[in-house]
């Protein structure tokens, strides 16, 4: 099982926060890890919002079909991957405090068929590539943010 946390600060309130991160229509245009993001299911972001993603991975291209789990505006959201035998668990949460929003995520990934469990051992190799992907767009995020405040694009 691969299990992560990571926090970030944003300088902005955490229903601004929550808006930007939860843009699943535009995420491909401040994210740069992500290549196309197609959202699948009508309507608002909600729990149930089904969505396909695009990144370079391993430098290969790789396609992934997600879905928010559940969704709390303004305060957190998680998203749910079934992908080569392991399930994919992203819980983000926003903390007010005295600079704006603290962002945390937990990531965990837990192998389901016996390839993928059979292939654990080899989880920490993946999780350094997920690791530097996961700072890389929680970084994204955070000039998007203060790209908005400042009014520039």
């Amino acid at each position: 099982m691969i299990s992560y946390q990571y926090e970030k600060q944003y300088r902005a309130d955490p229903a601004t926060t929550f808006s930007l991160f939860t843009d699943l229509r535009t995420a491909d245009q401040r994210v740069s890890g992500i290549k196309k993001l197609e959202v699948l299911t009508d309507g608002p972001i909600r729990k149930g919002t089904r969505f396909r993603e695009t990144r370079v991975m391993f430098n290969r291209e790789a396609t992934e079909e997600m879905e928010i789990a559940d969704f709390q505006p303004g305060r957190s959201y998680t998203v749910v991957c079934d992908s080569c035998g392991a399930r994919w668990t992203s819980r983000f949460e926003f903390h007010p405090d005295s600079a704006g929003t603290r962002v945390s995520l937990d990531l965990r990934c837990e192998a389901i068929s016996f390839f993928a469990k059979l292939m654990s051992p080899l989880a920490g190799l993946f999780a350094k590539s997920v690791k530097k992907c996961i700072e890389q767009d929680m970084e994204d995020l955070r000039k998007a943010i203060e790209s908005q405040r400042t009014g520039a694009h």
